[in-house]
């Protein structure tokens, strides 16, 4: 990991922890604001954790843009977890002849950035 990458990285962190300790939840009740801190906090340790022994550069950016996009879709809809997505299982467009590994191959494609680190359901 270079510098500036690992620069990047820090910086991230700690600005997921700046943000879940001024996190209001929408209800504005105080049960709600604390369990979203507390899932916040919790998810942003898990995560950066579970990749803290990366050294691929690709990988780590993907991860980097990943971070962001959940922050700032957090911060937009005011709503720390991660919006749920539907893909109806063989409902991508297929050629004729393809098989089931190629639908499977375009739904790990069709995912979005903000939930490549969530297992598919």
């Amino acid at each position: 990991m270079t510098a500036s990458t690992r620069k990047t990285v820090l910086a991230l962190y700690m600005r997921v922890f700046r943000i879940a300790r001024t996190w209001q939840a929408q209800s504005a009740v105080a049960r709600d604001t604390e369990v979203e801190r507390q899932y916040i906090v919790e998810e942003a340790r898990t995560l950066f954790r579970q990749n803290q022994q990366m050294t691929d550069e690709e990988t780590i950016k993907k991860c980097i843009q990943e971070c962001e996009a959940r922050i700032e879709i957090g911060l937009h809809y005011g709503n720390p977890y991660p919006r749920a997505t539907h893909l109806p299982p063989m409902g991508l467009a297929t050629q004729k002849g393809r098989k089931l590994r190629t639908q499977q191959r375009l739904r790990k494609q069709a995912k979005p950035i903000y939930l490549e680190s969530h297992d598919e359901t």
